[in-house]
């Protein structure tokens, strides 16, 4: 549903199946007696019928070959679909799913259908097409199907109802909620009651105590519970689900069974109010409003995790280690993230992004690391995720917005915790070896190019013991043109490095090239950062040439000289020190090329030959007023 333009229903069905006459019949509260062959859009007000208050507009649609592409545009638009036939025609309906429910399918459209029958005032009891009959059979041809209802246009019979159940379609869907294939809960459902079943459960006992579940009940529906109620409830579960009642109070199968019964007695507008009291929204997700997420106003900041939050994840992890080895096992961060959608980690741009132990858990420093990472690439997404493992602080007060690279430039310091590395390089240079370096994973002479950028993180240690988490960004070489046709691409760039092999003259020339090619960038586009070499594949013979030109190229540019490594000797000469170091100083190492010198001198020639014109001005009128000052003098001797 789009927001704030209230619901778009669409009528669809065979000619003559009684469209037109039913939208006739909930505007006017009568039955028409010549109806159009298509209505203009309806609109039916917010109050009418319906306890939501949202307008519906009803769009009407012509069964004619000649209107198809008309009619197959609004169904693509629909928030819900009216499918009607007429139950004194028994070939309108196998028109549903011999030709409708199939286009549906073909459209691709996913909106709630309401299968309506009309004119059942006209049905001939002895050739009926009934609820009964229909339900099973459409059943199998869509799972999008929310209810099937008929209804009379002519005695105005369950009219209304048509209408109030296609904007509860759509306000309450069932489809994010329950499997029909299972018969069961969703998976993303259990997820989120079991969210909100820790949330109540204000006391850790695994169980809703009556004052726990009084404080749900009035959380959600504004009202308490009864002590029969509540006894109610209980001798239910307990009949039903014995393991859903315990000494304590309700658990958590007990909790579900209950929102179970809900859905089975076609309520899932009771499931929908818990979820939406707790912030989800239709694809159980967390909605915006929940999530504050810190504005950045300029695309060189960052986002990073306050101290704050770090603390309650260093607390989380110290939890969730339930055999206390410092080290999360996979079962353990399925654990972890039950309460959530999904595990965030278990798929690109995470997985296998942070340092593991040498059997594969997950160590604190990886942990946070991938913490870190998902707060500078999708901060949303983070804060997301610590509201459903648990963090019941200020949302807004878990996220920061970092300064300005340009204002960092110009103090000559920086703020940051978290540095972004952009790694550059041509094919079969060593990129990969130093990002698998970085998680203190072993060299393999095994060389997969990499097609899609990847990413690595961890937190490096510098001189008088802080620590600073280090992104390295592996860019492949065949997608710098593309990326860099993007104009604000290097603002989230704090230092980036250029690998070559040492020992090839093409990967050098490669480097250098992809080297000018930032360079000019960032001075165009004022994003400039500090930019290191690093001669990779140090042990094999170098190429004479690179080894003379590097040095030749850093001093033209003004950078450091290259950082020479050898991954497969163990040899990383600190070069992630190094890096972020650079980054601690984004001041220093910043490449000038010939062009950015050339400009650089006209704007200094400029600028003083704007101070000599603005010397000359003030002589002049220092003079223009002296001589003034003189003829006044003399007129006055005169």
């Amino acid at each position: 549903m789009r927001s704030g333009e209230g619901i778009r229903a669409v009528v669809a069905g065979e000619r003559g199946s009684g469209k037109s006459s039913l939208i006739c019949a909930i505007a006017s509260e009568s039955f028409p007696h010549l109806v159009p062959h298509v209505l203009p859009p309806t609109h039916l007000p917010p109050d009418l019928f319906f306890p939501h208050h949202l307008p519906l507009t009803v769009i009407d649609t012509s069964s004619v070959l000649e209107k198809q592409g008309n009619r197959n545009d609004e169904l693509k638009r629909a928030d819900v679909v009216l499918l009607t036939y007429a139950c004194n025609d028994p070939s309108s309906f196998t028109r549903l799913h011999s030709y409708w429910l199939p286009q549906l399918h073909n459209l691709e459209v996913k909106a709630p259908v309401i299968v309506v029958g009309c004119k059942l005032d006209l049905r001939d009891e002895n050739q009926q097409v009934s609820l009964e009959t229909i339900m099973p059979q459409l059943l199998q041809h869509s799972k999008y199907i929310a209810t099937c209802i008929e209804c009379s246009a002519y005695t105005l019979y369950q009219v209304p109802e048509v209408f109030y159940f296609a904007q509860k379609a759509v306000l309450h869907p069932l489809d994010p909620l329950f499997d029909h294939e299972s018969q069961a809960l969703t998976d993303q459902c259990v997820r989120a009651l079991r969210r909100i079943f820790v949330l109540c459960d204000r006391n850790m006992d695994d169980a809703l105590d009556d004052t726990e579940l009084n404080e749900f009940q009035v959380r959600c529906f504004g009202a308490p519970l009864q002590s029969s109620e509540i006894a109610g409830v209980k001798t239910l579960v307990q009949q039903k689900v014995p393991e859903g009642l315990n000494s304590n109070g309700l658990t958590f199968p007990g909790f579900i069974y209950i929102h179970k019964i809900f859905l089975k007695k076609g309520r899932p507008e009771t499931l929908w109010a818990v979820l939406r009291n707790f912030g989800y929204d239709n694809d159980l997700k967390l909605q915006d409003d929940f999530l504050p997420i810190p504005s950045k106003i300029a695309p060189d900041q960052s986002v990073e995790l306050t101290s704050e939050a770090v603390e309650f994840l260093n607390g989380v992890f110290r939890l969730v280690d339930m055999d206390k080895d410092r080290a999360l096992r996979p079962a353990e961060v399925d654990k972890l993230f039950c309460t959530a959608p999904q595990s965030p980690w278990n798929d690109a741009p995470y997985k296998d992004a942070a340092e593991r132990t040498d059997i594969g858990y997950m160590s604190l420093n990886g942990f946070l690391s991938l913490w870190a990472l998902m707060t500078l690439i999708d901060p949303r997404h983070s804060l997301a995720n610590l509201i459903y493992i648990g963090y019941s602080g200020n949302p807004a007060a878990a996220l920061r917005v970092t300064r300005r690279r340009s204002v960092d430039r110009r103090k000559q310091a920086t703020e940051r915790n978290v540095f972004q590395c952009y790694v550059f390089g041509s094919k079969n240079a060593g990129k990969s070896a130093i990002l698998e370096s970085l998680l203190g994973r072993s060299f393999s002479n095994n060389y997969t190019p990499t097609t899609v950028e990847q990413f690595a993180a961890n937190s490096i240690e510098l001189l008088g013991g802080t620590r600073k988490t280090l992104v390295l960004r592996e860019i492949p070489e065949g997608a710098v043109s593309k990326v860099l046709s993007n104009q604000d691409y290097l603002a989230a760039c704090d230092v980036a490095v250029f690998v070559y092999d040492s020992s090839d003259e093409h990967s050098w020339k490669k480097s250098r090239g992809l080297l000018d090619k930032v360079a000019r960038q960032g001075e165009q586009t004022g994003y400039k950062v500090p930019c290191l070499l690093i001669a990779a594949k140090d042990d094999l013979t170098p190429y004479p040439r690179a080894v003379q030109d590097s040095v030749k190229v850093t001093q033209e540019l003004g950078i450091e000289a290259p950082i020479h490594l050898s991954m497969k000797l163990g040899d990383s000469n600190n070069v992630y020190n190094k890096i972020v170091s650079a980054a601690e100083h984004p001041h220093l190492s910043i490449p000038e090329t010939e062009i950015g010198r050339k400009r650089k001198q006209y704007q200094q020639l400029l600028q003083n030959s704007l101070i000599f014109a603005s010397v000359g001005t003030v002589v002049a009128v220092v003079g223009i007023a002296a001589m003034r000052a003189y003829a006044v003098k003399k007129n006055s001797s005169a």
